[in-house]
């Protein structure tokens, strides 16, 4: 994708410093794309680590230093519990805000802040698609009616670690595929940040958290992080399936949803924009 200008810059605040954060600059440096990446926020008494992960990168420790530095956007990449805390103020000062955490929007009341933050502030909400393809589709399909949309998640049982997962099977000693939770996707996503913000995405896209059906399953023969989405609607049916790798820094996210981040940055300012 050629830019509009070699001038034109966009400059890029991060909120985190972990795998997402660290994946996503990697990208963008090889790209091509006039991107001025202004500072990334930590949490005090973290700067050290921060510097570390992200050598060459202005490392500040409160949200007003970091919007002092005047991003045009600002891409949070650290949780969802990071969205709830940073989100409003960022959208309140007419500075776009894009989310990776999508999960965290499947909080009502979150979600209408943001909402509102925006409309007030003039700041837009970003929602790359994340670890899984599909999105656009759903979202075209949503306007002729959609009828059922259903997400199954499926990784290896060392992706689950750390989440509720370990309370419903013993994952160091799975030998066959087992199913973790199923429900909605709103539930899903709260229950579990760390792995299901793809289903967040995917109701978002389409029916909406209490209509979508999610599926999250640990599999030892998994070849990685597996996705499925299913739609039907009006305009069709389709199915797809990615085989994401895991993240280098974090088994419980896809490798490609800090491509995705990157993705979203470099459309700020391409000429031609898919």
């Amino acid at each position: 994708m050629t830019n509009r200008n070699a001038a034109v810059t966009s400059s890029v605040g991060f909120i985190g410093y972990g795998g997402i954060a660290q994946d996503a600059i990697a990208a963008l440096r090889p790209a091509g794309a006039t991107i001025a990446i202004v500072g990334a926020l930590c949490r005090p008494g973290r700067e050290a680590k921060a510097r570390a992960a992200l050598p060459g990168i202005d490392i500040v420790q409160s949200l007003g230093d970091l919007l002092a530095r005047r991003p045009k956007v600002v891409a949070e990449v650290a949780g969802q519990s990071a969205v709830a805390e940073y989100g409003p103020d960022v959208l309140h000062h007419g500075i776009d805000l894009l989310v990776i955490s999508i999960g965290a929007l499947a909080e009502p009341k979150l979600l209408a802040r943001l909402k509102a933050a925006a409309e007030q502030g003039g700041g837009r909400l970003l929602l790359p698609a994340g670890a899984i393809g599909g999105i656009d589709a759903i979202a075209a399909m949503r306007l002729g009616g959609l009828n059922m949309v259903r997400y199954r998640s499926r990784k290896p049982p060392v992706a689950w670690r750390g989440s509720p997962a370990e309370k419903v099977a013993d994952l160091d000693k799975l030998t066959s595929r087992t199913v973790l939770y199923r429900g909605t996707a709103g539930e899903a996503a709260l229950l579990y940040p760390q792995n299901a913000n793809v289903a967040a995405a995917v109701a978002l896209a389409g029916i909406g958290f209490e209509a979508t059906e999610v599926e999250l399953v640990a599999d030892p023969e998994a070849p990685g992080n597996v996705h499925e989405i299913e739609a039907e609607g009006a305009a069709g049916r389709f199915a797809i399936q990615l085989q994401g790798k895991p993240s280098r820094t974090n088994p419980k996210t896809s490798a490609l949803a800090a491509l995705s981040v990157a993705r979203a940055l470099i459309n700020l300012e391409a000429a031609v924009v898919i």
